[in-house]
């Protein structure tokens, strides 16, 4: 009797350990899972490809949505730097948003299109300008600059979609020469 009792519940304590067990691993599975996806979407979301920077990016906490106002904000900032925007560069904004993963329709391009309509708080380039610098001080230098890239070369391409005069010239104005080399600088350490 005794020998059966023990027996009961050895099994019973294997299995509760067992299953204590299972729950451990089904849980890390399921972080596992969850991070792999947090950081497919912001691979689509930014078009970074580099596995270092978006590991990087997912273990400081950023996610698609942070990444939608990090990437909108220099386009907003460049349209708006001469004090209005056209439909140029409206039309040239909206573009570069889609074709960096922002969707027509999704809460990224709602703020984007309000940001257009109505120019956003002059704090967004400060505040936006906190946090890449925050930002670059965890990465290398070469993560750095591609960051950069990533980041300022949709905003150069707004500030060449209108301007010069007849197609001649220059079209990048001096005011938005000034909001990218205020962007250039947050890349700097």
């Amino acid at each position: 009797m005794t020998t059966e009792f023990l027996g009961d519940r050895k099994k019973a304590l294997e299995e509760s350990f067992f299953a204590r067990e299972n729950a451990k691993l089904l849980e890390r599975l399921k972080v596992e899972k969850s991070t792999h996806e947090a950081r497919e979407a912001l691979a689509k979301a930014s078009g970074i490809e580099s596995d270092a920077i978006l590991e990087k990016l997912c273990a400081l906490s950023i996610n698609a949505d942070t990444w939608t106002a990090v990437s909108i904000a220099p386009l907003v900032e460049v349209a708006w730097a001469d004090g209005k925007i056209d439909e140029a560069e409206r039309q040239a904004v909206l573009s570069s948003a889609e074709a960096n993963g922002i969707a027509s329709g999704s809460p990224g391009y709602g703020l984007l299109e309000s940001w257009l309509a109505h120019r956003p708080d002059g704090r967004l380039l400060e505040v936006w300008g906190a946090f890449i610098v925050g930002l670059c001080a965890e990465l290398g230098e070469s993560e750095r600059e591609s960051l950069k890239n990533q980041i300022l070369g949709p905003a150069r391409s707004i500030a060449e979609a209108t301007g010069g005069f007849l197609g001649l010239g220059s079209k990048v104005s001096n005011e938005e020469e000034v909001i990218l080399a205020e962007l250039a600088k947050a890349f700097e350490t």
